[in-house]
């Protein structure tokens, strides 16, 4: 089968990255349909924000960028309405995490319930023989199977978001961009006079208006928000405080309390409300419990890998083993800002092995 009978889906966020992978494999010979998502109704961000700028992705104006993209590139576009998927798959689980003391990371739960999900369900009844994205990610195909690797340029690689695909999925996925750095994506979009090719990149949590994630979660929640309080790691009361999810493990900024020492989140109890403050040294921690563990490749007992316990972190070596009949991963050497709700993902090398939840950290 050559490649002008093969059907591409590529999700086009209107950044960039996106658009220039539709130029990409439109160049190479394929029948490209590009597709944008409607997420979330951005009008509930503005009427909870006195600005009307938005650091973010899947926005209108940026379906907007995608469709003039794809007129540039000569492809036919839709937009897919998926707000109640999204609520339901992300932003629900979101609040709830938030409200059991926990900080998800919502973009993982959108590239495995959307982007890899729904609309690989829909790329099927288009007839797609793909589905492509403008993920910095690589894959390549091995004697026991596809392999996800990490990007080319180290300062883009995405393929932390990644590590759910399962191997039918990925010998149908395209990453374009995933051999190219950056400034060489921004420079093919310039060649080819796409009308974002200096967009900015989105940073922010997009249903998130101005990064609030308290205010975002008492508007969203269904559920009792837990008060309780501030306490030292001996049990001395410091401050009460009105709900868990204003707090993250880590956190500095924003305790609203006053002590010699500079002080940081490093326990949330969900069940009595008790947030533990203490001083840095509380932070590093020799390993943690994982859950929902997914494997695209298969490791050795005892084998030593490297872990990433944030999307921003550096990775460190560390070692999977059994603790109290549950997994456990132990670090090297102690990683400080363990937290639970981020997701764990493992490397050999460029290899990406699989990942789970940190559960909790000791």
């Amino acid at each position: 089968m050559n490649k002008s009978s093969q059907r591409v889906l590529v999700a086009m966020s209107g950044g960039v990255d996106s658009s220039v992978s539709a130029y990409l494999l439109k160049k190479q010979g394929y029948d490209v349909v590009g597709v944008s998502l409607h997420l979330w109704d951005y009008s509930q961000n503005q009427k909870n924000s006195q600005s009307q700028e938005f650091d973010t992705c899947c926005s209108e104006e940026d379906r907007t960028d995608a469709r003039l993209a794809a007129e540039m590139i000569d492809i036919p576009f839709y937009v897919m309405d998926y707000q109640k998927e999204f609520k339901e798959n992300v932003v629900d689980p979101f609040v709830d995490s938030y409200l059991a003391g926990k900080t998800p990371n919502p973009c993982v739960a959108c590239n495995t319930f959307l982007k890899f999900d729904l609309l690989f369900q829909r790329a099927k009844r288009l007839n797609c023989d793909y589905i492509a994205t403008g993920h910095y990610a690589r894959i390549e195909k091995s004697a026991e199977g596809y392999q996800l690797l990490k990007g080319t340029d180290p300062l883009k690689d995405q393929s932390y978001f990644l590590y759910h695909l399962e191997q039918e999925l990925l010998s149908q996925i395209l990453f374009p961009v995933g051999h190219l750095t950056k400034e060489e994506v921004r420079k093919i979009a310039k060649e080819a006079n796409l009308p974002n090719a200096n967009k900015k990149e989105s940073m922010e949590i997009c249903f998130v208006p101005q990064n609030n994630y308290a205010d975002f979660v008492e508007k969203q929640g269904s559920q009792k928000l837990t008060p309780g309080k501030i306490v030292l790691p001996n049990g001395q009361v410091l401050a009460e405080h009105t709900g868990i999810h204003q707090f993250t493990v880590g956190q500095r900024k924003g305790l609203k309390i006053s002590y010699p020492e500079p002080l940081y989140v490093i326990d949330i109890n969900a069940n009595t409300g008790d947030v533990t403050v203490g001083e840095e040294k509380y932070l590093w921690k020799t390993g943690f419990f994982i859950e929902g563990l997914h494997w695209l490749g298969t490791p050795k007992v005892g084998e030593q890998l490297d872990v990433k316990i944030r999307y921003r972190s550096q990775s460190s070596p560390a070692i999977i083993e059994e603790r109290e009949n549950k997994p456990f991963v132990r670090f090297e050497k102690p990683q400080k800002t363990v937290t639970p709700g981020q997701v764990a993902v493992f490397y050999k090398d460029t290899q990406i092995l699989g990942g789970g939840f940190i559960e909790s950290s000791v």
